[in-house]
């Protein structure tokens, strides 16, 4: 068997965003195609709950976090133990990929890269970050067997920036699954008992967080409940100091039980996403493949995911609109399409079956041009 490296996560089990889901489910799904090594994060895992294993997978724990600035040292240090102990590496996200040069002087091993969006371009980071992602993406493009872009848009982008074919994969959500609404559920959340508007994500400017509660506030139709990290951030600090009075606003803390968090989510009315970064975002899928009616801030990303079925919003004023005159049938039709939608595209047997097709080198290998000046 071939081994198999993933890097880039902040491991397993997945607690913590999309990359680990799909890191896990390619462990799930792949298992029995590779001996797969999941690179970990020592920092976000105890002592007591680092296990050697998971689900047959072996995990390769670093002192480092995964995310924010030391994600560029810990994406390197995995990539050159890597380089060493696996036949392929699939390296998440470009933060690494500055290195790839190199190492690919070094080695033959197989190099594949998720580019995860167009990073660079996200008004989170400055200027210095910009530049240093900017150049770790052509430095992946340069020096990867294969690019992998989750949206149709990034594909498009790669190659009009470095007329390079990439592999379109995007992302399962079928580990969502609906729960039911218990007793206990609705003493602790009374707003279950009706009709709710429902979202989950980062609190960051880029997901829009301040125009969907602002809208929410401006109507008693129906309650908002948004989970997220609010403490992060001044951002969000500010958004739930300003709303917290407003008897309809729930803003909820980070909740990581799947159950607890699927009881909220998938019986809720209308479904908020409000993301303009980033490709397909896992948190769209997973609502599609719930069944929920999906209202998306108005990008190409979402309207490519959703394939253009989804209501769309730019503003408060439109958000608004959509959510005072949605009636029950537009609704139920709306959970339809993004249901039906979500069986045919987003379900992870076909997500992992065409990574391994790519792995395999079984579906026609992206032409490979020299990077672009600009």
């Amino acid at each position: 068997m071939k081994k198999l490296a993933i890097i880039g996560t902040v491991g397993l089990p997945a607690r913590y965003g999309g990359f680990e889901t799909l890191a896990e489910q390619l462990v799930t799904h792949l298992g029995e195609e590779f001996e797969i090594t999941v690179y970990c994060s020592g920092k976000f895992y105890s002592k007591a709950e680092r296990a050697t294993h998971y689900k047959g997978a072996k995990l390769k724990y670093l002192p480092l976090n995964a995310n924010g600035i030391q994600s560029i040292p810990y994406d390197i240090i995995s990539i050159i133990h890597a380089s060493f102990k696996s036949d392929l590496l699939l390296i998440l996200g470009v933060s690494g990929c500055i290195l790839l040069p190199i190492v690919k002087f070094f080695t033959r091993k197989r190099f594949f890269v998720n580019i995860d969006g167009i990073e660079w371009k996200r008004d989170k980071w400055g200027k210095l970050i910009k530049t240093f992602l900017r150049y770790s993406e052509i430095m992946a493009v340069e020096s990867a067997e294969g690019i992998i872009t989750d949206n149709e848009v990034i594909s498009k982008y790669l190659k009009a920036t470095y007329n390079y074919d990439s592999y379109l994969i995007e992302y399962g959500g079928d580990q969502a699954k609906p729960v039911a609404i218990t007793e206990s559920a609705s003493t602790q959340y009374p707003f279950l008992k009706d009709k709710y508007m429902f979202g989950v994500c980062r609190i960051e400017p880029e997901n829009h967080i301040h125009l969907i509660v602002e809208a929410a506030s401006k109507q008693d139709k129906y309650p908002l409940v948004m989970v997220g990290n609010w403490d992060n951030s001044e951002y969000g600090q500010q958004i739930r100091e300003q709303y917290k009075g407003v008897a309809h606003i729930h803003l909820l803390d980070p909740i990581y039980e799947p159950i607890a968090l699927n009881t909220l989510r998938s019986n809720c009315f209308l479904y908020l996403h409000g993301h303009s970064a980033g490709g397909t975002n896992p948190s769209i899928v997973e609502a599609m493949n719930l069944g929920l009616a999906v209202v998306a801030f108005d990008v190409g990303y979402n309207r490519e995911s959703t394939e253009n079925k989804a209501l769309f919003f730019n503003t408060t004023e439109q958000l608004l609109q959509i959510i005072s005159s949605i009636t029950d049938q537009q609704q139920q039709e709306l959970a339809g399409e993004m249901k039906f939608i979500a069986k045919r595209r987003y379900t992870w047997k076909i997500i992992a079956g065409k990574y391994l097709r790519m792995m395999r080198g079984k579906v026609t290998k992206p032409i490979q041009t020299k990077v672009a000046s600009n």
